[in-house]
């Protein structure tokens, strides 16, 4: 599904990770990501897609930068940052980047 943005500029948080096959605690805990996430300020959404090998990108839309730091440090994604260290993910890494421009298609 598309995220709905508004009108550049603005910023994209790009998280490529790759998972462990042992997900205990997974679901729920992403689950609660998105719930928290939805209402965070700042937040405008998020496109994520992941494959059968456990290889998966989240892309999240932000207003500002500050929006983005003030995410990085709620408690309950710092604890969720530090559980999937330690059991779901065998790699990740983030990057940040500033949409300047967005444009598309769409078949009607």
């Amino acid at each position: 599904m598309f995220a709905n943005t508004f009108k550049p500029p603005y910023y994209a948080v790009i998280f490529s990770s790759l998972k462990e096959l042992d997900n205990l605690g997974y679901e729920e805990m992403a689950k609660r990501m998105v719930e928290l996430v939805e209402n965070q300020d700042g937040f405008l959404g998020a496109e994520s897609l992941r494959d059968s090998s456990g290889f998966g990108i989240t892309v999240s839309y932000w207003k500002d930068l500050e929006s983005i730091k003030k995410w990085k440090s709620n408690l309950e994604h710092l604890e969720a940052q530090q559980r999937g260290k330690e059991l779901w993910y065998k790699k990740y890494k983030i990057r940040v980047a500033k949409v300047e421009r967005e444009y598309g298609f769409e078949r009607e």
